[in-house]
């Protein structure tokens, strides 16, 4: 039986879950991050086996079909999946594991996976969340405002998620999400009013 914990951890593009997920492993001993496969092409400086496992469009159907995969999307026209072998050794090994995951990702390894432990992280405002997608310089503008619509979707799902990091001050949004992965898992019993009024703020509904 599995020894390990599984975690996945989404988020809207640009609202910084790759910089915190890269902190914590710094932090947080035997947690280790599960590589995707996908089939876009690599971005400057991304390393395959690194960042991700890329592929062709073939072999990622291929892994569809020989069931190889814990879970998988498509997400502005690429596919991304999780190698479920991968995944099941390295917690069979007593690691904890990370899948950094898209919404419709994390909703498959809930259905499939129980015991997951499913985090959040949510951009202070729409304006920051818009700021750092121009920032980091990787998409021009349609692309931007393709992201920012996607991002409402992707918000939306907030709900279905176990906790919630805001990523405003990196170094507390890093401690809470440290501290969720080290342990301190006490249920947050549903979204409160507060909650609530916060996300309909980043969804523009108030």
């Amino acid at each position: 039986m599995p020894k390990g914990q599984l975690f996945v951890i989404s988020a809207p593009s640009g609202a910084g879950k790759t910089s915190l997920v890269t902190a914590a492993l710094a932090r947080v001993p035997e947690l280790q991050v599960s590589v995707s496969h996908t089939t876009r092409a690599p971005r400057p400086g991304e390393q395959d086996g690194r960042e991700y496992h890329f592929v062709s469009h073939a072999t990622f159907e291929e892994l569809i079909r020989d069931e190889a995969l814990f879970e998988y999307a498509e997400v502005f026209g690429h596919l991304y999946g999780t190698a479920k072998e991968t995944v099941l050794s390295q917690l069979r090994s007593g690691n904890n594991v990370i899948l950094e995951i898209d919404w419709q990702g994390a909703a498959q390894v809930r259905a499939l996976w129980p015991d997951v432990v499913s985090v959040f992280i949510l951009p202070p405002t729409r304006e920051a969340l818009r700021e750092r997608l121009i920032s980091r310089k990787q998409d021009d503008e349609q692309t931007i405002e393709s992201r920012m619509a996607e991002a409402d979707e992707t918000l939306a799902k907030a709900p279905d998620f176990d906790f919630w990091v805001i990523n405003d001050d990196f170094e507390v949004a890093l401690l809470e999400l440290q501290t969720i992965l080290q342990g301190d898992r006490t249920p947050s019993g549903g979204m409160t009013e507060k909650d609530t009024v916060f996300l309909q703020k980043l969804l523009g509904q108030s």
